[in-house]
C-alpha cells in the first residue's frame, strides 16, 4: 500500500516581526501610513498559526507583536467617546507602530542597498600592488607608426634650438628648399644600413628652420612611401629607414 503524499509548506524566513508586517503590508499594496489593521493582524496571526502547525519555535518578539496588533485593533473597534471642542483630538492608536515601521523600512532598504554593492563588488577583480607585471614581448610591424609619432622629437629639438646659442661666426648663406632638403635626408637615410632617429638627421648647432624644414622632407618622403618610421621595441627610439620596396637611391618626384 503506496504512503499517503505529504504535503510540504516552505514559511519564509523574517529578522523580526517589523520584517514581518512590512512583508503583509507590501504584499497587500497598502500604505504604510494607513495600514488597515483589521487585516494585517489577521494575517500575522494565521502565520504565526502555521508555525505552530509546523512545530517551529515562535521567538518571543513575534508574540510580543501580535499583543499589540490585537491591542490597537480592539481600541479602533471601541467606539469613541463624544469629544469635547476643547479637548486635543485623539492620537491615532496605528501612530506608534507606523513609524517604528517606517523607520525599520529605511534601515531595510539601507541594508538591502549595501547588499546589492556587496554583490557587484564580488565581481571586481584587482591585481596586487606587489604581484609582478609580466613581459610581454609584442611584434612591433615596420611602418606602422605615423607622422604624429615625429612631433615630440620635433618639439624637442625645436626647444633645444632655442636654447644653443649660436656661435658668432659669419655663416655663408645656404639656399633652402624643400626639394634639396628631401634629396639630401634621402641620401643620409638610405646610406645608414640600420636606420637613422630624426635628431641624426641635424647637425648641431642647427636653428629652427633647419629643424622644420628637416621636418617636412621626412613627412614629404613618408607620404611619397620612400621612408618608414618604425620601432625596434615597444616605446623605443623612433627610427626611419628606406622601405625595403623602395631602394634606387633616389628621392620620388
Amino acid at each position: 500500500m503506496s504512503k499517503p503524499m505529504q504535503m510540504v509548506l516552505h514559511l519564509p524566513v523574517f529578522e523580526g516581526p517589523l520584517d514581518l508586517l512590512l512583508h503583509l503590508v507590501r504584499e497587500n499594496r497598502v500604505s504604510i501610513t494607513d495600514i488597515p489593521i483589521a487585516l494585517i493582524t489577521d494575517q500575522y496571526l494565521e502565520y504565526l498559526r502555521m508555525m505552530e502547525e509546523l512545530d517551529l519555535e515562535i521567538a518571543s518578539e513575534f508574540l510580543v507583536m501580535a499583543a499589540t496588533l490585537l491591542e490597537i485593533k480592539s481600541r479602533m473597534l471601541l467606539p469613541k467617546p463624544p469629544r469635547l471642542e476643547e479637548e486635543d483630538e485623539e492620537q491615532d492608536p496605528r501612530a506608534e507602530l507606523v513609524a517604528r515601521l517606517v523607520e525599520y523600512q529605511k534601515y531595510k532598504a539601507l541594508v538591502e542597498t549595501l547588499q546589492t554593492w556587496e554583490a557587484e563588488r564580488k565581481q571586481w577583480f584587482f591585481r596586487s600592488p606587489d604581484a609582478p607585471v609580466p613581459e610581454y614581448e609584442l611584434p612591433i610591424p615596420l611602418g606602422e607608426l605615423t607622422p604624429q609619432h615625429l612631433l615630440r622629437a620635433l618639439e624637442r629639438l625645436l626647444a633645444e634650438a632655442a636654447d644653443t646659442p649660436l656661435p658668432a661666426i659669419l655663416i655663408p648663406r645656404k639656399k633652402l628648399s624643400l626639394r634639396l632638403k628631401m634629396v639630401e635626408v634621402w641620401r643620409r637615410i638610405h646610406a645608414a644600413s640600420e636606420g637613422l632617429r630624426f635628431e641624426q638627421l641635424l647637425d648641431a648647432p642647427f636653428t629652427r628652420w633647419e629643424v622644420l624644414l628637416t621636418f617636412l622632407a621626412v613627412l614629404e618622403l613618408m607620404r611619397q612611401g620612400r621612408v618608414e618610421a618604425c620601432q625596434d621595441e615597444l616605446f623605443g627610439e623612433i627610427t626611419l629607414r628606406v622601405r625595403k620596396e623602395v631602394d634606387d637611391g633616389h628621392p620620388a618626384a
